[in-house]
């Protein structure tokens, strides 16, 4: 299987450190991939990433026009789909977690990781699981839209019990359960679902929907493929050369964040377009695709995302947002050995503050630079 996120071969940062002034913009020099243990050779499995406009809108309209004995039916396979990974919020003390501020409103961490997620949270082994994506997607009460911020896979963060490291670390020590701990200690914000994504699975979609458009902003090329300026229709294996760029990049793996960003509202975005929404078979072929490609927690039944399909079904392509945390720029570890992502903690204090709070959409009207623009580099 073709991976996403490539394993290092030197866990360090080619380039200098810098520190960028802008904590919504691009810093002025860009980390390496992740520094730990390279993983074993990851096995076929369950995975994906933001279902949320998909899988929602989606099994809404099955339900509204296949009839309650067809989509029980197509619900009962959809979720012998869904690969699971237990109860990763189990073990953690509610004591120790944030609380539920607003009721109603939903947060679910999306991970992408390129090696086998065990269906058994007891048989974690340290160090031969990973995650380079990682992405707090926010539904709010209201339903008005839906909101999903990347948090840099190097952010220098302290990792409970494991000390400071980079965020993406926590995946690989604990699992899913010492991820959750690990955002909600940063961030402030109830973590409600889990689902590990893996961006194969992305590229199959691509192709059930015939191909998504992505605005390029300027040519770029490298040994995996050149890409001329301009919207251009990409189909999955394209749009996976599109999001491996990285060294030609003037934001490095900054840059690519923002263009898995761009893959995701792109396969959202024709998701919701009424070809795919009134063909029968493209949906019930993308719906098996993206089913296939999910691994969730337990609770993360397909009926509970079934109901969430049907409190988002006003939701619409332009209330879909996009973001990175804040950064400050980019460093050494304090020994030295690693390249690490600086968090701006006061500007993200006040975004996860939002979050937690539902107040997103009053923040992002504060600090509209912070959104994914319409071309991306």
């Amino acid at each position: 299987m073709s991976r996403l996120f490539e394993v290092p071969t030197d866990p360090g940062m080619s380039t200098e450190p810098g520190v960028g002034t802008d904590p919504f913009g691009p810093p002025t020099s860009t980390p390496e991939p992740g520094g730990e243990p390279a993983p074993p050779k990851p096995r076929r499995r369950g995975r994906l990433a933001v279902r949320l406009l998909g899988i929602c809108l989606v099994i809404g309209l099955l339900l509204a026009g296949g009839g309650i004995g067809v989509f029980l039916w197509v619900q009962h396979r959809l979720d012998q789909n869904i690969e699971r990974i237990g109860n990763p919020f189990g073990s953690l003390p509610e004591a120790e977690r944030p609380k539920a501020v607003v009721t109603g409103a939903m947060n679910i961490l999306l991970l992408g990781s390129d090696s086998r997620i065990s269906t058994d949270p007891g048989a974690w082994i340290r160090g031969a699981q990973r995650t380079d994506a990682i992405m707090i997607a926010h539904v709010p009460a209201d339903r008005s839209q839906v909101t999903v911020t990347s948090i840099p896979r190097d952010s220098w963060v302290t990792i409970p019990g494991n000390g400071k490291n980079k965020i993406n670390a926590a995946f690989s020590f604990g699992g899913p359960t010492l991820m959750v701990k690990t955002v909600e200690k940063y961030t402030g914000v109830r973590i409600d679902h889990v689902v590990i994504v893996d961006f194969e699975g992305f590229k199959d979609i691509t192709d059930e929907l015939g191909g998504v458009k992505i605005n390029v902003a300027k040519a770029t090329s490298d040994e995996r493929g050149s890409f001329a300026a301009g919207p251009q229709i990409m189909d999955g294996e394209t749009a996976l050369k599109y999001v491996r760029q990285r060294h030609n990049l003037p934001g490095g793996d900054f840059d690519r964040v923002k263009r898995q960003q761009n893959w995701i509202r792109a396969v959202a975005l024709k998701t919701l377009d009424k070809g795919t929404l009134t063909s029968p078979l493209k949906l019930n072929n993308v719906l098996n695709s993206l089913t296939s490609s999910i691994a969730a927690d337990d609770s993360f039944s397909i009926g509970k995302m079934r109901s969430l399909a049907i409190s988002l079904r006003s939701v619409r392509g332009d209330d879909l947002t996009f973001m990175t945390a804040p950064v400050a720029g980019t460093g050494r570890s304090p020994d030295g050995k690693q390249s690490i992502v600086n968090l701006d903690n006061a500007a993200n204090k006040a975004l996860w503050k939002a979050v937690a709070n539902d107040k997103v959409g009053a923040w992002l009207a504060e600090h509209p630079n912070a959104a994914l623009g319409g071309s991306v580099r």
